[in-house]
C-alpha cells in the first residue's frame, strides 16, 4: 500500500521569486494565481496565499456576474472572463461596468 507524507495545508505555498515580488502582488503560476504575502527577493522563497476571497484589479467597462469563472490576464494585469490567460477563480460578488474591482475566490 502507497503512504502519504503531509507537506503543508495548502492554504499558503512557499514560493521562489523568477523577479521580485511586492507584497500583495499577484503572481500568475501555471495554471493559476497566487497573492504574495510578503515581499519576495529575486530567488529567494516566500509565501503565496492561493485560496480565499480576494479583492483584484478588474477593466471597466467589464461586466462579471457572481458565480463567473474569471481569468488573470497577464498583459493587462487585471480580472478578464477571457479563458486566454491564467484561471483565477469565480467571482462571489458582481461587477458593473464601471467597476475597477471585483471579488473572486482562487483555488
Amino acid at each position: 500500500m502507497a503512504t502519504a507524507v503531509h507537506v503543508q495545508k495548502g492554504d499558503i505555498i512557499d514560493y521562489t521569486a523568477a523577479a521580485d515580488v511586492g507584497y500583495l502582488e499577484i503572481v500568475p503560476l501555471a495554471a493559476k494565481i497566487g497573492i504574495a504575502l510578503e515581499p519576495i527577493a529575486t530567488g529567494a522563497t516566500g509565501s503565496l496565499a492561493i485560496t480565499e476571497v480576494w479583492e483584484l484589479p478588474a477593466a471597466a467597462p467589464l461586466e462579471i456576474a457572481a458565480g463567473d469563472m474569471v481569468y488573470w490576464n497577464k498583459t493587462n494585469n487585471n480580472i478578464d472572463k477571457t479563458n486566454s490567460g491564467v484561471l483565477a477563480g469565480f467571482a462571489v460578488a458582481a461587477k458593473t461596468s464601471a467597476g475597477t474591482t471585483v471579488w473572486v475566490k482562487i483555488d
